[in-house]
């Protein structure tokens, strides 16, 4: 069983991204694998004059990450990039220099938005600062997705039209984590 960090770019209450990082953790290709959330709204603004001093919600992110075979990250999009929160829990996450919890670990890169693009220029973003952080990262399928009515049914289960496909995601980002595992 591996041990994945999920890693959501959004803290709105209804976030679109949290609801289908819920569903994908119910997905077939999930079971046997035990999935945490990383609690990133509680993180301070990143100060490099912290790093000596790193707060408790800073170290158990790192926690988390460090204890992980993996990182799913589900984010959206601002302004054609990455949420300001999901780039400060990445930069407490790498911080001091040297001491990076992201280092090694497989990365897989989803989101979902209302546009028709989905969340390409933030994966796109996000995936240059994972290779900067010397994470491994799933380069396909891909999953530029854009919500509609039925991507997430009332249950919170993955909704019939997208089954397949994100099934076929998780099961290549599982088998990647694996390899990485090996």
């Amino acid at each position: 069983m591996s041990q994945i960090a999920v890693v959501v770019g959004s803290l709105r209450a209804e976030s679109y991204n949290r609801r289908l990082a819920e569903a994908l953790t119910r997905l077939p290709a999930a079971q046997g694998h035990d999935f945490t959330f990383a609690e990133i709204g509680t993180l301070p603004l990143y100060d490099q004059d912290d790093d000596a001093d790193q707060a408790d919600s800073v170290k158990a992110l790192k926690a988390l990450i460090a204890g992980s075979d993996g990182v799913i990250f589900v984010t959206p999009e601002y302004n054609r990039s990455i949420p300001g929160v999901l780039k400060n829990a990445i930069d407490h996450a790498s911080r001091p220099y040297g001491q990076s919890a992201w280092s090694g670990k497989p990365a897989g890169v989803i989101g979902v938005s209302i546009g028709a693009i989905g969340t390409a220029m933030a994966q796109q973003h996000l995936r240059n600062v994972l290779a900067y952080l010397d994470m491994p990262t799933l380069g396909a399928p891909e999953a530029f997705l854009q919500w509609k009515e039925g991507l997430i049914a009332e249950d919170g289960t993955v909704g019939a039209q997208s089954a397949d496909f994100l099934n076929g995601w998780m099961q290549a980002f599982v088998n990647y984590v694996a390899v990485h595992q090996a």
